[in-house]
């Protein structure tokens, strides 16, 4: 019987011991390769701004309406057919100028009736003063009676009575005439017209011919709410102002000092009213125009500001990325105390002059490095 044996030639040894030695020399180069392969971390690109600080104005937010300081509602203060309109609707007037002219002769007649009646009753009063004046002198002497004296005494007394009775009546015509002739009573743009020539006027109406409004100077009203009547009382009289913007596409903003304060809360709204007072001499503003309303109470002088973007809020409260010198963040808490549109003003937690992070930052940890890609105010 022949015995079977397993065993390995001498050339299959070799060739093992070479693929043996060519696996270990590539276990280095296997690795170099994988660590080439994986990605280093990268900068995170961000934009930054300097904390700055600077005069920041503290000012309440509201909505007013703009109002004119003087309004007359001009009617008629007797009737009559209009003869005559001196106007054309939207036009400025000054005070005293002849808006409507009313038929004049009606006035004209009746006081020089009036006239006739004044001159017939001073010679009457003339008359019977001289009748007096006689039956005086003839009364020591018995000539008239008691009696006879007092009667044409007391006809004298009636008919001075009389004479300044149509003397009224004079003057009361003679206004008539003059109120013919219908004059604005204070200076101002002319609204719409009411009344036109030919129409007939009733006196004393409630219904106006026309209405002026002054427009140069001009009052906002606004409301602030009940929360903040405490800082208006506290600042009133420290110079606060009104600042008014008119709304888009032409927006242009206006400054006057606040003019009027109400002694009294509306009850039914919570609010407090209060007016500013603008000189307008361009015009822009209209009455009972909407506008939007800034009141100024104080301004802080030295304030540390920051873009409003810039501030974060996490678990622990509000806080901003700090730019480091080696271009890594820190995050670092902050106390805002009021943010006024896209400034975020500071009470605490920075000092002028340090860098933050105003975009990008919600893809920053502490301690990353960073690229700053639009550096503002030319920090970087």
């Amino acid at each position: 019987m022949h015995r079977m044996t397993l065993g390995v030639s001498r050339d299959d040894s070799v060739c093992g011991r070479r693929l043996l030695l060519l696996a270990c020399a590539a276990l280095p180069l296997a690795a170099g390769c994988g660590a080439a392969q994986r990605p280093r971390a990268g900068r995170v690109a961000v934009t930054v701004a300097t904390a700055m600080q600077r005069e920041m104005p503290f000012a309440l937010r509201s909505t007013g309406t703009v109002e004119a300081l003087q309004t007359a509602a001009v009617g008629s203060q007797v009737g009559g057919t209009i003869t005559h309109v001196s106007f054309r609707e939207g036009d400025e007037v000054s005070e005293g100028q002849v808006l409507f002219e009313l038929d004049k002769r009606p006035f004209r007649a009746a006081l020089e009736r009036a006239r006739a009646a004044l001159a017939k009753s001073r010679e009457e009063a003339a008359f019977a003063r001289a009748d007096a004046e006689r039956a005086k002198a003839l009364l020591p002497e018995n000539l008239v009676s008691p009696a006879e004296w007092d009667q044409k005494r007391s006809a004298a007394e009636t008919a001075i009575a009389n004479v300044v009775a149509d003397s009224a009546a004079v003057d009361a015509a003679r206004l008539d005439l003059e109120y013919a002739s219908i004059r604005a009573p204070i200076s101002g743009r002319t609204g719409q017209l009411m009344a036109h020539e030919g129409n007939l006027v009733k006196a004393a109406t409630t219904e106006p011919l026309v209405t002026i409004n002054r427009h140069s100077p001009v009052r906002v009203r606004f409301t602030v709410p009940v929360s903040d009547v405490p800082l208006v009382q506290r600042y009133r009289g420290a110079g606060a102002r009104v600042i008014v913007t008119t709304p888009l596409p032409d927006t242009t903003s206006h400054e006057g000092p606040l003019a009027f304060v109400d002694n009294a809360v509306d009850p039914s709204s919570g609010t407090l009213l209060l007016k500013g007072e603008f000189p307008n001499k361009d015009g822009a503003l209209v009455p009972g125009q909407f506008v939007d309303v800034r009141l100024v109470l104080y301004v802080e002088a030295n304030a540390t500001v920051v873009p409003a973007p810039a501030v974060s809020t996490g678990q622990a409260g509000t806080f901003v990325y700090v730019l480091n010198a080696d271009s890594t963040v820190t995050p670092r808490p902050v106390k805002v105390s009021r943010t006024v549109d896209e400034v975020a003003v500071l009470a605490d937690g920075l000092h002028p002059g340090e860098t933050v992070v105003t975009d990008g930052q919600f893809r920053l940890s502490p301690g990353a490095r960073v690229l700053v890609r639009a550096p503002v105010g030319g920090t970087q």
